[in-house]
């Protein structure tokens, strides 16, 4: 059998949008390494991660990549508009809300949104609970470079999912002032040992029925 492939890859992004400059480091869609631009420094995607090995790519490096890509997107910007004007490219984002761990009502947890077809890479991340908006607890991930030319982000929020709760997370194309929304309710799980006691008693109620079936035959 063929070894797995798996796809490494360093992407670079500039636009007229907020971020103005994005940069991530990704194997096989997932984020590792993202550069922060005003401490010009990697950082990790998880906090486990080794350091990125500065030498590999010193920030001088970086610096003049992002101006090149900048003086590149003026110019290419500038160009289209004149000989080839056409619609922009858009993608509309899609949402999934789950939890981080089991659903445990009275237990604290971490809701995460789970965003993905961002393009351009210019979305804003909102969270509510029951219509209220919540700013506490809110973590937001930088843009994650996938595949198909397009980005993906991840929100978390810190909650304690109770009985009637409904969440939902939100998210915005600044550009054109519209918006995305997916929903999340706690459902109340069946206790374990509820279950146990359900499962053992189809068992025992299949275990009789079973026995006067055979004693039926038998007859």
């Amino acid at each position: 059998a063929e070894p797995p492939v798996h796809s490494l890859s360093e992407v670079l992004f500039c636009q007229p949008d907020m971020p103005s400059l994005g940069l991530a480091v990704t194997f096989d869609n997932e984020q590792l390494f993202w550069f922060d631009a005003p401490l010009s420094r990697w950082q990790p995607r998880l906090p486990d991660f080794p350091a990125w090995p500065e030498a590999t790519e010193p920030p001088s490096e970086l610096v003049h990549d992002t101006t090149l890509c900048q003086n590149m997107l003026e110019s290419l910007t500038a160009f289209t508009s004149k000989y080839l004007p056409m619609a922009e490219a858009k993608g509309i984002p899609v949402a999934n809300v789950f939890l981080k761990r089991p659903l445990e009502l009275g237990r604290p947890n971490t809701l995460v949104c789970m965003v993905g077809n961002i393009f351009p890479p210019a979305v804003t991340i909102g969270w509510q609970r029951d219509g209220v908006p919540v700013t506490d607890g809110v973590t937001d991930t930088t843009y994650t470079p996938i595949e198909d030319l397009g980005f993906m982000r991840f929100s978390y929020l810190e909650v304690t999912p109770r009985a009637g709760d409904v969440y939902s997370c939100i998210v915005t194309r600044e550009r054109d002032n519209t918006s995305v929304l997916a929903y999340w309710v706690p459902q109340d799980p069946v206790p374990s040992d509820v279950l146990a006691t359900a499962l053992c008693g189809a068992a025992m109620a299949l275990g009789i029925l079973l026995a006067l079936v055979g004693l039926a035959l038998l007859v």
